[in-house]
């Protein structure tokens, strides 16, 4: 299934999901017991993901509704480094890859053979949740905060609504946990209704992962996709 569910992924890949436009929310005073205000707990957050220099995980993406009703799930492990390296790889139930080198986006899809390649958008051309994954981000500055359920039990739900309006995307939320404020998981509901959630397990942080991590080799006898044109 070439159709990425999740907004991580999707920011991760190509900035691509559309979210459901509504009217950005005030932000709560008071949110969970200990949390204090959305404000604070989302100052606390950049503060504490500004430390975070790579990351990597297990995931869990799940994707619910749409147009077509659709239901999926998919797992796999993710690659974090910044500014702006990135490898997901899908392992169940369709392998699939895709990985940011900072210069060059692959989706390497095996089943079809074919690997999909167009260049990493600008800051000017990235969402706002982009910039945030891949540390370009002021969540202080460039998000309006509020208390939201959270797609991962036992956490918080902060939900990000970008300042500057956008044309596909409203808002995410993250799942963070106290004291730690790990990101746990996040979660978006798309132009089509659809809800995707994105959950993290076994995660590391601050390992020095090198850069032949997100270095991508085509393999041999792909068909290779660029800017929409077969080569």
């Amino acid at each position: 299934m070439k159709r990425l569910g999740a907004a991580v992924a999707v920011f991760a890949v190509a900035s691509q999901l559309g979210l459901a436009q509504q009217p950005a929310p005030r932000a709560a005073a008071q949110g969970p017991a200990g949390a204090g205000s959305a404000e604070a707990l989302a100052k606390a957050l950049d503060t504490r993901y500004r430390t975070v220099r790579d990351f990597s995980a297990d995931f869990v993406q799940t994707y619910r509704g749409g147009a077509l009703r659709t239901q999926s799930k998919e797992t796999g492990t993710v690659k974090i480094r910044k500014p702006g390296l990135m490898r997901w790889l899908y392992a169940a139930p369709e392998k699939k890859e895709f990985v940011s080198d900072g210069h060059s986006i692959y989706s390497y899809f095996p089943a079809d053979r074919q690997v999909m390649v167009s260049r990493v958008p600008s800051d000017l051309e990235s969402t706002t949740p982009a910039l945030f994954l891949a540390g370009k981000a002021d969540i202080a500055r460039d998000f309006v905060a509020d208390f939201a359920p959270s797609p991962v039990e036992g956490t918080i739900g902060l939900k990000l609504t970008p300042r500057k309006a956008e044309a596909n995307v409203d808002f995410f939320i993250v799942a963070t946990e106290r004291p730690g404020l790990q990101i746990r998981g996040l979660a978006a509901r798309d132009a089509q209704g659809g809800d995707s959630t994105l959950v993290f397990s076994n995660l590391k942080e601050n390992q020095g992962i090198s850069d032949k991590e997100f270095a991508f080799r085509i393999p041999k006898g792909v068909d290779v996709v660029t800017n929409g044109s077969g080569k």
